[in-house]
């Protein structure tokens, strides 16, 4: 009986044109993606598959749903709780303090393409392991940091050729403001507790400000006469916030204040902000994030302000093909070498391996008739056939056969890097 996968997880595949688990596709984006963060300055970081359950206990917030619900934890054979990593922030802060970076006395940016494990139920845009491209400045407060790094996600949105797209922002304003708005919203909420989801009657105690967040139609009616957490901003929180919006307007990137936007985690301060897509259904974020400028202190490090994003490939992926943007074309081979024997295919090998070091080559390794071999060279994407045979070894000249033409021409064996 063969073995499937396991629920809510996925293959990525060579050849899968038109779908977002081909590989082709991934290794297109993931390559945008490096460019840019190579332009913005960020520089990579890696960190490991599985932390200890406190980390994201701490830095996440117990009552977030990815620590209350969501996390895959185990015990090591010392009895140590670990768990696999739900998100990347978490982790590039235990590395930031762990590895002293702050003693560089310089701005760290940092970006990441990594896998993130959620246990949660699985449906479109949602998956138990999924991908993140995630990217963290640690050390700046300026306003101006909050622009660049939305600006970094904005462009790749727009390099890939996504359209439709609103950029929302808020901003949480600092703790004292959390919690005179928090007692606001529930006095506000207190007459409507029956009628909340189930989901927000749990929160209204201890996370009451997670229930802005909540996607259930009751309580988006409910919230829609909500108190603002923005008219309980202290003047230098407005003050930032007001100097971002006026950075994203120099930079030409169009925003919507959403004064219900909180993020689904806990260690969030100040600016956030989260780029939707209509083509998502309910899970229609691309990507957000914002500031945490107190995680740094709570983890046992140094009291450095701090701010990033993570941005799910799939999504990404999946929006590129609903709105069908630009995709390169499948890796093909640019010429299929066919041998005729033993001899020719230790020939051909050899051919190939210098061959290789200017284009993709393949060699049609199969020793069938040769209609079989050229329908090989259809199925690959092949530009250009070579069929080497006794004839061809013993002159040193071949014929090549373009395959959209169907025209031949004549090389001698060593000019065939120049097809």
């Amino acid at each position: 009986m063969a073995i499937p996968s396991a629920k809510g997880v996925f293959d990525i595949l060579p050849h899968a044109q038109e779908d977002w688990r081909d590989s082709g596709l991934w290794a297109y984006l993931e390559g945008v993606i490096r460019t840019l963060a190579e332009r913005y300055c960020f520089g990579e970081i890696r960190t490991p598959l599985f932390e200890r359950t406190e980390l994201f206990n701490r830095g996440v917030g117990t009552t977030s749903d990815i620590v209350s619900k969501e996390m895959y934890t185990f015990e090591d054979r010392a009895g140590r709780s670990m768990s696999l990593r739900p998100e990347g922030t978490a982790p590039v802060a235990r590395a930031y303090i762990e590895h002293h970076l702050e003693q560089s006395g310089t701005l760290q940016k940092l970006f990441y393409i990594s896998s993130m494990f959620r246990y949660e139920r699985q449906q479109a845009g949602r998956y138990r392991q999924h991908h993140q491209f995630g990217a963290e400045i640690i050390g700046g407060a300026a306003a101006g940091l909050d622009a660049e790094l939305i600006d970094l996600l904005w462009t790749l949105l727009m390099t890939l050729g996504l359209k439709g797209l609103t950029l929302h922002l808020n901003s949480l304003g600092d703790v004292q403001a959390r919690q005179l708005f928090r007692t606001h919203l529930q006095d506000y909420l207190r007459p409507h507790l029956k009628e909340l989801s189930s989901d927000s009657q749990e929160r209204f105690a201890a996370n009451p400000l997670r229930i802005l967040d909540s996607k259930a139609p009751q309580d988006r009616a409910i919230l829609q006469e909500a108190p603002s957490i923005l008219d309980f901003l202290q003047p230098e929180c407005a003050e930032h916030f007001s100097q971002v919006q006026m950075s994203l307007k120099t930079l030409n990137i169009p925003f919507v204040i959403n004064p219900q936007l909180v993020r689904g985690l806990d260690y969030y301060n100040r600016t956030v902000f989260e780029i939707t897509a209509n083509e998502l259904g309910a899970q229609n974020s691309l990507g957000g994030g914002g500031r945490y400028d107190s995680l740094m202190q709570e983890l046992g490090g140094p009291d450095v302000p701090a701010l990033g994003f993570g941005a799910g490939l799939e999504r990404i992926l999946q929006t590129m093909i609903a709105q069908k943007a630009f995709f390169p074309p499948p890796p093909h081979p640019k010429l299929l070498l066919i041998p005729l024997g033993a001899e020719a295919t230790a020939m051909c090998m050899a051919l190939a391996k210098d061959l290789r070091q200017k284009f993709p080559v393949e060699i049609d390794h199969s020793g069938k008739k040769l209609k079989a071999s050229l329908k090989m060279a259809d199925a690959l994407g092949a530009e250009f056939v070579a069929v080497i045979g006794e004839n061809e070894m013993k002159t040193g000249v071949c014929e090549v056969k373009q395959m959209a033409t169907h025209t031949s021409r004549t090389l001698k064996l060593e000019e065939l890097d120049h097809v």
